[in-house]
């Protein structure tokens, strides 16, 4: 398996003017619109703008009373203020002993404060990759999971989106036979982005669909085949047994596949979506996480508990509704995205 790292060249394919599409509320594209300029630190400035508002408003609080010393109080207040951003316990607590070992009862020193903020983040964000693993040779499939409404299918039409800039082929399986919603979001993300699709009857088995589109991918010589996969079944066990099956079926094909299996998340949903997601990660061995609606939310923070409780990088982060709006995910440019405002309000 050989690492694929996204650029952003310009693609040269004739499908792509009509790409550059938005999402109705339910998922679906609508009419193109223009892409918002701007470099990737300009969109993680956008998209982190809630989160941010939330820390630096009051991380500015704290900064206010002249001559404040680094005192319990004044820790507890920090420790609220990160957890309001859902980056988890674990990560505010040990920001808060790292503040109180650097200034020890002296008067509150911002700078101090927003390094030991940056510091503990990034390391804890460094096991996060934004390598994409890419078949040696023939074609790449890539599993993805996640709950109903977690962005799952607007991600897939997204992942397609970033593949075809590259000039790559891609053929999608529309795996989640139980939503006939799902099947024809994914169907007209297709049309758009100019990939083509593989579906089945409503109900039908799940796998079949997988098999039949890991087969195109392999006739057709596609370079991926971006595979969707049920958001719910009645039981744990049936979940796991489905998403077993398909796998299953894709390593018959093509023994080392798929080569990804990525789980989706919903930024917006904060802590609740790790038990909801959870189940996912067992089931279908995912090796990476795609963190939809980050700008949506309020609580960007999650990308670390996130990271921490499966065990999993994040590799890509939903930006906005366009499907140009996925970004490789970069953990300097994240925390320097969520930091900025604090570094002004400090000085």
């Amino acid at each position: 398996m050989a690492l694929f790292r996204f650029g952003r060249k310009p693609t040269t394919d004739a499908a792509a003017p009509t790409a550059e599409t938005q999402s109705t509320g339910d998922g679906s594209p609508t009419e193109p619109a223009a892409r918002s300029g701007g470099g990737l630190l300009d969109r993680l400035r956008a998209g982190l703008a809630k989160t941010a508002r939330v820390l630096n408003t009051d991380v500015r609080d704290l900064f206010k009373r002249e001559g404040r010393l680094v005192d319990e109080e004044f820790l507890e207040e920090l420790r609220a203020t990160l957890i309001r951003t859902d980056m988890g316990p674990a990560a505010a607590e040990a920001i808060v002993v790292d503040v109180r070992e650097r200034l020890r009862a002296r008067v509150v020193d911002p700078e101090i404060v927003i390094d030991s903020i940056r510091r503990q983040l990034l390391g804890r964000l460094e096991q996060t990759g934004a390598a994409v693993a890419m078949a040696a040779s023939g074609p790449t499939v890539i599993l993805v999971t996640g709950v109903n409404g977690s962005g799952k299918t607007t991600s897939i039409a997204k992942l397609a989106r970033l593949f075809t800039r590259e000039g790559k082929r891609v053929v999608l399986g529309a795996g989640d036979t139980f939503r006939a919603a799902a099947v024809e979001q994914l169907s007209m993300w297709a049309g758009r982005l100019g990939a083509e699709i593989v579906r089945g009857e409503p109900g039908c088995d799940p796998a079949s669909v997988a098999h039949r589109a890991v087969a195109r991918a392999l006739e057709g010589s596609f370079d991926v085949c971006i595979i969707d996969t049920a958001g719910r079944l009645q039981t744990q066990s049936n979940l796991m047994q489905e998403l077993s099956k398909i796998r299953r079926v894709i390593a018959k094909q093509i023994p080392d596949a798929p080569h990804e299996v990525l789980l989706v998340i919903d930024a917006t949903a904060g802590q609740n979506a790790l038990s909801q997601a959870k189940g996912f990660k067992e089931a279908a061995g995912c090796t990476g996480i795609v963190l939809a609606k980050l700008d949506g939310s309020a609580r960007g923070g999650v990308i670390v508990p996130v990271t921490e409780q499966f065990g999993l990088p994040v590799k890509f982060v939903g930006l906005g509704e366009t499907a140009d709006d996925l970004e490789v995910f970069s953990p300097e440019r994240f925390v320097a995205a969520l930091l900025e405002g604090a570094l002004a309000s400090a000085g």
